[in-house]
């Protein structure tokens, strides 16, 4: 079966659209909340748009910043196979910056934690492999240490949502991130009596794009995709993103560095310096494990930032997801417990995988006097899987 990827194209809104719906029942949204405008494209439906509300109305119930993320909706007939795709605008900015950003954003046990576990120079050590000039050959995957404070130790990525929350960016009408989903699936756009076998769970899958716009992303994604005879040196794969600096390996925490590696070694999301886990992630759809980093490791249950969703599940967001969003600089409504996450969802049946593409937007603004934006497209592609009394076969999958 061949599976279309549709490439969205990236536009800046000149201002916003607030729109309110209502889905189901909805969590109370604090008076001093983080609050979303969405921007339907011509023709897009009403229960699309309030499936979107609905959405960002989950996030508004956990997150407190005073910050608005505008974000260009639309419900439209996009390739075959794909169930929908998304691209969050990324802004550069020196680790210096971002480093003393998060320290004054401290609102939480957790913020403390992470703040205490970051490099308290200008630059981040990183684990590093598959570069131009690694010490053990062209594009050689075995992983070094890499700590001479070059650009891409000095640079990290951050959604324009994530440096609101920060204070490294004001609120303005241009456009956060840009969300299309395809309207020749079924989708059940209410939650309230459980997802309809068959159909997937619209706002739970919007909930999950929203939350890469909010800076659930890494740019691992980036190393993973390269490869002979385009190896970069490593000066330019200055891609870290703000939750990258909080990505360890057992390799990593013991050499002080965060794990920037493309292979299938266990990588995880921690807040004190690789000793305790939050929760794995995924390690690459091509040098590891085939799901992309920007999300939590797949057919585990760690939250709404999964890699894949069956038809008939219903998506919710779970500890992980709170935890490693407060970490990257959003102020939880409540102090943060730490309970473990679970879900029983069954991933076995028809999933989804979130691409990601990279395309400069000449835009100038300030990292060491510039900073260029860019589009990280995170794109949702829709894989079949034949199910054969009750076990999964792989052999007939789409490639995207």
């Amino acid at each position: 079966m061949k599976i279309h990827v549709v490439k969205i194209k990236q536009t800046i809104l000149g201002a916003g659209i607030t729109v309110v719906g209502s889905i189901g029942s909805l969590s109370p949204i604090p008076a001093n909340a983080l609050t979303f405008n969405f921007a339907p494209a011509a023709g897009t439906s009403q229960l699309a748009i309030d499936g979107f509300t609905a959405a960002g109305a989950q996030w508004s119930s956990l997150f407190k910043d005073n910050v608005t993320v505008n974000i260009d909706i639309n419900f439209a007939a996009l390739g075959a196979g794909t169930l929908g795709e998304a691209s969050s605008q990324i802004g550069l900015y020196s680790y210096d910056r971002v480093y003393n950003a998060v320290t004054r954003d401290r609102t939480s046990a957790d913020d403390n934690t992470a703040v205490n576990s970051l490099s308290k120079g200008s630059a981040v050590n990183l684990l590093l492999n598959r570069t131009a000039n690694s010490p053990y050959g062209v594009g050689s995957a075995i992983p070094y240490l890499d700590n001479n404070g070059n650009a891409n130790n000095q640079t990290i990525n951050l959604t324009t949502a994530n440096a609101k929350a920060l204070g490294l960016e004001n609120n303005s009408n241009n456009i956060d991130a840009s969300i299309a989903f395809n309207n020749t699936f079924v989708w059940d756009f209410n939650r309230s009596d459980g997802i309809t076998a068959g159909a997937f769970d619209f706002v739970g899958i919007a909930t999950h794009e929203i939350g890469h716009a909010l800076g659930f992303m890494s740019g691992v994604d980036i190393l993973d995709r390269t490869g002979a005879p385009n190896y970069e040196p490593e000066d330019r794969l200055d891609y870290v993103s703000m939750l990258d600096l909080f990505r360890y390996s057992n390799d990593s925490k013991n050499v002080s560095a965060i794990d920037w590696t493309a292979d299938k070694r266990e990588k995880y999301l921690s807040l004190d310096g690789g000793n305790t886990k939050i929760a794995a992630v995924s390690t690459g759809e091509i040098f590891g494990d085939g799901r992309q980093n920007s999300h939590w490791q797949d057919n585990l249950g760690l939250g709404i930032l999964d890699p894949t969703i069956a038809a008939g599940e219903s998506l919710q967001i779970s500890e992980n997801d709170r935890r490693a969003l407060d970490a990257i600089g959003w102020d939880r409504t409540v102090s943060n417990t730490l309970v473990s996450a679970s879900t029983t969802s069954d991933l076995n049946s028809i999933t989804r995988i979130a691409r990601a593409e990279v395309t400069n937007v000449p835009e100038p603004s300030n990292l060491f006097g510039t900073m260029v934006l860019t589009a990280f497209g995170i794109k949702m592609v829709l894989k079949r899987r034949q199910q054969l009394s009750g076990s999964v076969a792989d052999g007939e999958r789409g490639k995207g």
